[in-house]
């Protein structure tokens, strides 16, 4: 009793330390997501060290205000200036999955429209969440930034890149209102030539900016990645 009585003050000492240091050692809250692939992604919430896997991704994440978080972007990632700075992680179809691991991420962002499910499951295999998003049109683009600044920590950001999204929508709508309606042929593939159909992102635009795709009536492809939608 008296050995234990001398070392009480040590083990008091030591649950003191516990109590206000480890709590700082412990990984960030978990939070689960449901992707737009119908997948559940644990996060590590708020992430810390995000990879884009797309241009457009990564155009989002620093409208998003990510600044230091984005640590790797796709190789297609020029937008905005501050994305040729970061590391290049490989493109749609060929990751530098050494890379990726280097850069230690605890979110990886990527999309269905590009990337494959294949490319996803290794990800998550070897332990980094990866999030899916797969926008079909407009609408859809507008709701994928929601899930990204849910996913991230930013909604409240996000719903203002919306706003803002809206009233420029809006703003073209006036300024072409009442204007012939010009036939626009978009070709976004040369070999085979490939063109947008109905549904489909560029078709919102065209018509969005006040012109008739000659494409408008084909039904919409999308890219061959293994992903159904839930």
């Amino acid at each position: 009793m008296a050995r234990f009585k001398k070392r009480l003050p040590q083990f008091l000492f030591s649950l003191l330390f516990l109590n206000f240091f480890w709590p700082s050692a412990l990984p960030a809250n978990q939070v689960t997501f449901k992707d737009e692939v119908g997948r559940e992604v644990s996060v590590s919430f708020p992430p810390r060290r995000i990879i884009s896997l797309a241009p457009n991704i990564t155009e989002i994440l620093f409208d998003l205000g990510l600044d230091e978080a984005i640590v790797g972007v796709s190789i297609h990632s020029n937008f905005p200036e501050k994305a040729k700075t970061r590391p290049r992680v490989g493109s749609y179809i060929s990751l530098d999955y050494e890379k990726i691991i280097s850069l230690k991420p605890d979110l990886i962002i990527a999309t269905g429209a590009g990337n494959t499910r294949e490319m996803v499951e290794r990800l998550q295999k070897w332990g980094f969440p990866t999030y899916v998003i797969f926008p079909k049109n407009l609408d859809a683009i507008r709701l994928s930034i929601e899930h990204i600044g849910q996913v991230i920590g930013r909604s409240e950001e996000a719903l203002k890149i919306i706003s803002d999204m809206r009233r420029r929508e809006e703003r073209v709508v006036r300024l072409t209102h009442g204007l012939p309606r010009p036939r626009v042929f978009l070709q976004i593939g040369e070999a085979p030539i490939v063109t947008v159909g109905k549904g489909s992102f560029a078709d919102d635009l065209i018509h969005l900016a006040g012109g008739q795709n000659v494409a408008g009536d084909e039904k919409r492809c999308i890219l061959g990645s293994g992903w159904r939608r839930s």
